[in-house]
């Protein structure tokens, strides 16, 4: 890049805007492609100098940590002195907000937190992601989200900070990764900005404050593309083994979502590595196998070890990992077809296809079947605009238009550089990541949550560093400040139709997020492109250049340094509105407690979703179930639920998650009281309240566990392997963490697994194994033994004719053949007494 006085150093970030317009270079000395004999500016992505590679080997490794300090602090020798503390600032900023309060959600998921507890009291649980230190059955994940959380409460014990603090720490480090790999190839201030855009990503605050495998995911897939732009810079098979390693790790977080990114990483290394194709096509094959053995070691050590000398593989139908990943985890998530899934993949239809979800309770489902709206099944409609639909465009969408424009424009502003640029390879990484993702979230037709959109997260907030760090430097030019006006414009008018989603929430950020960020881009429109063409003219005429003792100076430049401070104040606050939306929907998340499997970020939204993403319209906009042989249609929400057992209400409703302590049930009392709702739907399962099962019985939520009922289980506990049995993860986790003690969770999360016959658990039971059975009601959607509808304990839909699940078996051959005995609410069963014949 050809430089002149006018230039400022290529670390700095144009700070004082009016005093360094991009001056246009004479001829001769434009950039290679532009036409000969015309003038050029300088390219929109400039070269910046790599940080120095220090000395390889084992003796360099004593130099660098005597220096780490001194270079922690510093940073790169070419950046400004502002950068390091203001990028130390951004993580101590990231640690401080994703830690502050973060045990109001207790437990959070109970579903994971047990296993964390199993993981941290037997080797053999952590190993493989147990559900209990028994071994009975494990998560419907690979184990390696569980190990962190698992080793923090080995080291600090067992809490709800132990458990959730590690995905916390995960922020600062996805933080750290994101800015790092946009430092590589752009100006601190693209990192920075680009950190702060997913420290402040609404569905980030919650998932790295939570305990799904999401965190340690998205931190993993960070890493990759972070080790991808090291391997493009210089074709190195180092970094693209790394990348691979990090894709295997990721693999075994979640199994193949994180491949999602796979195809577009692949592409770019193919298109762009700065060396011949058959050395990128050998270097591949190298990251390839990287992969395969960091994510298939622990596959192969599964699958090879007999089923007897292991736990059953939770979410499996045939206790195999291999089709639990290409199953229920895999393309059943594409497809819709989810054998052992919550109303998904089963045998038998309702009519008009309506997925039956049904307990002790009428059997209801959304009438219009997999596929209704737009073949999103019961998880909502499928389409481009799902993203930008409902609370799931609160998530993540709120830069999401913006990265696609500065996606497109990046593309666009290189399209004439070399095969190998490195400008050019770092949005196609970030943009193909973006895509491949988006697309799939946006049309897969089985089980979507919206906090999976937080795999998007980096994506976004790594092309608006990118492009409005472009763009910022090219602000006296026209065209772009144009580009640049109309993106915050764009960004602006999508964060008030998003805020008008809540109206109730912070209701005077609507109009400012839209004055401001209108206001700005006007500013930015006219002020830079004016500063240029100030700086570019002659003096004014009848002006006397004097002495710069602090004699007046040409009207000229006067005008061009209040046009350059304008722009400064408009990048500001046009930062602040386009920032604004998403800050505020991160506060509210960060300061409301979020439990139960299906969490949400910000405020509830009006034309939101339920649980899993189903349609919920509120007031006579709810969409039909069939109940009972007949389609019916809500009319609108009754009473709250208290959030102590039936806090999740139903699937499809707008309402608030568990840890908001508000379950709203349709037309029912909404007080916990699951199959004895009022008004014509009712909540699975027997009562909430304490004791009983939480939202939908459990499958949302687990049970509030009485003193009484968790120092009954703790009670000789040591004696047996598993202090009681009960239906499904939740509940029994629910149980596992008040008492400290082994509980069985029969048939996995949805009840629906054939983990164990009733002659096994018979067995256990004359082998005295197993002290107490806490009933509770089972459910089993959507596979094990049920046929014909997806329902359960003879809940007979239209579809066929029912049967029971395993699970549901051995619940009525305990309550046949042992006496109840209700301790603070729980009903429990001694297993340990002679049968009743």
């Amino acid at each position: 890049m050809t430089t002149t006085s006018l230039t400022p150093p290529a670390g700095e970030p144009w700070p004082e805007a009016g005093d360094f317009p991009p001056p246009l270079l004479p001829p001769g000395s434009a950039p290679e492609g532009a036409a000969p004999g015309r003038t050029a500016h300088p390219p929109l992505f400039p070269e910046f100098p790599l940080p120095a590679t220090g000395p390889k080997g084992p003796a360099s490794w004593t130099g660098r940590l005597r220096t780490l300090p001194a270079r922690s602090w510093r940073g790169r020798p070419e950046d400004p002195r502002w950068v390091r503390p203001s990028l130390l600032a951004l993580l101590a900023a990231t640690a401080v907000l994703y830690l502050w309060g973060l045990s109001a959600s207790g437990w959070a998921n109970s579903f994971y937190s047990a296993a964390a507890q199993a993981g941290s009291r037997s080797w053999k649980a952590f190993f493989y992601g147990s559900s209990d230190a028994g071994n009975f059955i494990t998560v419907d994940k690979p184990p390696l989200a569980l190990w962190p959380m698992a080793l923090s409460a080995r080291v600090f014990g067992l809490s709800s900070w132990s458990v959730l603090a590690p995905q916390a720490l995960m922020a600062v480090g996805t933080v750290a990764a994101l800015y790092a790999t946009v430092r590589r190839r752009f100006s601190p201030l693209a990192g920075l900005l680009a950190g702060l855009a997913f420290a402040l990503t609404p569905v980030a605050a919650l998932m790295f404050r939570f305990n799904n495998p999401d965190a340690l995911l998205v931190l993993l897939l960070t890493l990759a593309a972070y080790g991808l732009v090291r391997a493009i810079e210089a074709a190195g098979t180092r970094w693209l083994v790394f990348t691979g390693v990090m894709l295997g790790l990721a693999f075994l977080t979640k199994t193949l979502q994180a491949f999602l990114v796979l195809p577009a990483f692949v592409l770019v290394y193919l298109v762009v590595a700065p060396t011949g194709l058959w050395r990128r096509v050998r270097q591949l094959l190298a990251g390839g196998l990287a992969m395969v053995v960091a994510g298939g070691w622990w596959v192969a050590v599964v699958e090879l070890v007999p089923a007897s000398a292991r736990p059953y593989i939770g979410g499996s139908q045939d206790n195999s990992f291999l089709s639990l990943t290409f199953g229920y985890n895999g393309l059943g998530r594409l497809n819709g077809n989810e054998t052992g899934s919550v109303g998904g993949g089963g045998r038998g239809r309702l009519p008009a296809g309506a997925e039956a979800v049904a307990g002790n309770g009428p059997v209801f489902a959304p009438a219009g079947g997999p596929g209704g709206g737009r073949g999103g099944g019961g998880w909502g409609e499928t389409g481009l605009t799902r993203l930008f639909d409902g609370d799931i465009g609160g998530q993540i969408a709120w830069l999401l238009p913006a990265a696609l424009i500065l996606l497109v424009l990046g593309l666009w502003a290189t399209r004439r550089y070399a095969r190998t640029d490195t400008a050019r390879a770092a949005f196609l990484v970030w943009g193909g990541w973006l895509l491949c993702t988006a697309l799939t979230f946006s049309f897969m037709s089985g089980i979507f949550h919206q906090y999976y959109t937080v795999a998007l997260a980096p994506a976004v907030a790594a092309l608006v560093g990118m492009g409005v760090d472009g763009l910022w430097r090219a602000r006296h030019r026209l065209p772009y400040a144009a580009v640049l006006a109309a993106t915050l414009a764009v960004t602006a008018v999508w964060a008030y139709v998003l805020l008008g989603r809540s109206s109730d929430f912070q209701p005077w950020l609507r109009p400012a997020v839209l004055a401001g960020g209108l206001l700005a881009a006007v500013a930015l429109l006219v002020a830079g492109p004016l500063a240029a063409r100030l700086a570019s003219g002659a003096p004014a005429t009848g002006v006397e250049a004097e002495a710069v003792s602090g004699a007046p100076v040409d009207g000229r430049a006067g005008a061009r340094r209040i046009a350059g401070r304008v722009t400064a104040v408009a990048g500001l606050v046009g930062a602040a509105a386009a920032l604004g939306g998403p800050a505020a929907y991160a506060l509210e998340t960060v300061g409301t407690p979020h439990q139960g499997s299906i969490v949400l970020a910000g405020p509830s939204v009006a034309g939101g979703f339920g649980p899993g993403g189903m349609r919920g319209r509120g007031a006579g906009g709810g969409p039909a179930l069939w109940l009972n042989g007949r389609t019916v249609t809500p009319q609108q929400d009754g009473g709250q639920g208290d959030g102590q057992g039936g806090g999740q209400g139903v699937p499809g409703f707008p309402q608030q998650d568990g840890g908001r302590g508000t379950g709203r049930v349709p037309n029912g009392n909404g007080n916990g009281n699951g199959a004895q709702g009022q008004g014509p739907y009712a909540v699975f399962g027997g009562p909430g309240g304490q004791g009983g099962p939480g939202g939908m019985n459990g499958l949302l939520n687990g049970a509030k566990v009485s003193d009484e009922a968790a120092a009954l289980l703790a009670q000789d506990a040591d004696r047996y392997r598993w202090a009681a049995a009960t239906s499904g993860s939740q509940n029994a986790a629910s149980y596992q963490l008040a008492s400290g003690v082994p509980v069985m969770a029969l048939g996995g999360f949805n009840s629906s697994d054939p983990s164990l016959s009733l002659e096994g658990f018979q067995q256990y039971v004359r082998d005295g194994k197993v002290h107490w059975f806490v009933g509770g009601g089972s459910r089993g959607f959507g596979g094990g033994e049920t046929a014909g509808a997806n329902t359960v304990n003879g809940a007979n839909g239209p579809g066929g004719e029912s049967s029971q699940s395993q699970t549901a078996r051995i619940e009525e051959w305990v309550a046949s053949h042992y006496t109840a005995r209700t301790v603070g609410g729980s009903t429990f069963y001694d297993l340990t007494q002679p049968p009743t014949s």
